[in-house]
C-alpha cells in the first residue's frame, strides 16, 4: 500500500541505500537488500562493489535476480567464484566493508536470532538458522540490518544468538561483554525497519532512533509502542522522504517487474 505515493517498503528500500558508499564492498543476499544496494549503485554509489553469497563480485545484473544463485546476477560479472571464496576468504581477509544482515529477532544490542522461537531443543518455531550470517555479523566491517518493526521482534532478550551485535557472550564463562572486549571488529551500524532507522550509541552500544518515517505517518511514540525493550528517541529527526530520482531508478530500473517492492 503506497502513502504519500510511496511505500513502507520502498521506503525501506531507499533508507538502506542511502547508507551505502560509494567504492565499498557490499556482501548482500536476496530481497531488500540487493534491491538497496543495487538502487545505491545506480545512484549515489556507481563505484560499490556488490557481492553476492554464491559466488559473484562486482555483480551489476541488468535485471534483478531473485535469488543469489539467479543467473540473471550473472551478467556481466567479471568474475564468479564459490561461496568459499567469497564468505572463507573475501569475508575472513577484512575485505568487506558492509554486510546486510536480517532476522526474527534483535535486541538492544543488535544480537540476531534466525535459528528459533522458544527453547532450541523444544522450539514453537524453527528457522533457516545462521547460514553465513555469523560470519558477516562478526567479520563485516559493519552490518546493516532490515527488518519488520513489531514487539514480538524487537525484544528485551533473543531467544537464540544467531548473529552477534555489540554484546555477546565471553567463551567459557558465557559472561555478557562488549565484542571488542573479546578481539571482534565491525558491528552493527544501523537497524532499518518498517518505521525508521535505529542507531547504537557510541558508548553504552544501546539502540536508539534516528530517523522515522514521517512521511508515512509514523511517529517516534509508534516506534516506542512496537519496540519490547526501552529505547531512546531524544535524537529521532523526520527520514527525509524519496526523491523522485530515488523512485524513478527502484521502480523502472532496480525492481520493475515489483519482484520484491510489491507494486
Amino acid at each position: 500500500m503506497k502513502e504519500n505515493g510511496y511505500s513502507r517498503l520502498e521506503m525501506m528500500a531507499i533508507a538502506g541505500a542511502r547508507m551505502i558508499r560509494n567504492g565499498e564492498v557490499v556482501l548482500v543476499g536476496t530481497g531488500l537488500p540487493l534491491v538497496s544496494t543495487l538502487l545505491a549503485k545506480h545512484t549515489h554509489a556507481p563505484d560499490s562493489i556488490v557481492v553476492m553469497e554464491a559466488g559473484l563480485y562486482d555483480s551489476n545484473p541488468q535485471s534483478l535476480p531473485f535469488c543469489v544463485a539467479d543467473a540473471r546476477g550473472v551478467c556481466g560479472t567479471p568474475w564468479v567464484g564459490t561461496a568459499f571464496n567469497l564468505m572463507g576468504q573475501f569475508l575472513q581477509k577484512g575485505m568487506v566493508d558492509t554486510g546486510f544482515l536480517g532476522g526474527a529477532q534483535v535486541d538492544r544490542y543488535g544480537n540476531l536470532n534466525s535459528t528459533c522461537i522458544g527453547d532450541y531443543s523444544r522450539p514453537t518455531k524453527r528457522f533457516e538458522g545462521s547460514g553465513g550470517a555469523c560470519d558477516i555479523a562478526v567479520m563485516a566491517g559493519r552490518t546493516i540490518i532490515i527488518m519488520a518493526h513489531e514487539k514480538k521482534r524487537f525484544v528485551e532478550k533473543v531467544d537464540f544468538l544467531t548473529s552477534p551485535g555489540w554484546k555477546v557472550h565471553r567463551y567459557p564463562d558465557g559472561e555478557p561483554v562488549f565484542r571488542d572486549e573479546i578481539g571482534m571488529g565491525g558491528g552493527p551500524y544501523a537497524v532499518v525497519s518498517t518505521l525508521g532507522v535505529m542507531k547504537f550509541d557510541e558508548s553504552s552500544r544501546e539502540m536508539h532512533v534516528d530517523s522515522f518515517y514521517e512521511g508515512l505517518g509514523v511517529t517516534p511514540e509508534e516506534i516506542v509502542n512496537n519496540t519490547g525493550f526501552e529505547i531512546g528517541v531524544r535524537e529521532a529527526k523526520p527520514l527525509a522522504s524519496p526523491t523522485e530520482e530515488e523512485l524513478r531508478v527502484l521502480r523502472t530500473i532496480v525492481d520493475p517487474e515489483g519482484i520484491f517492492m510489491k507494486y
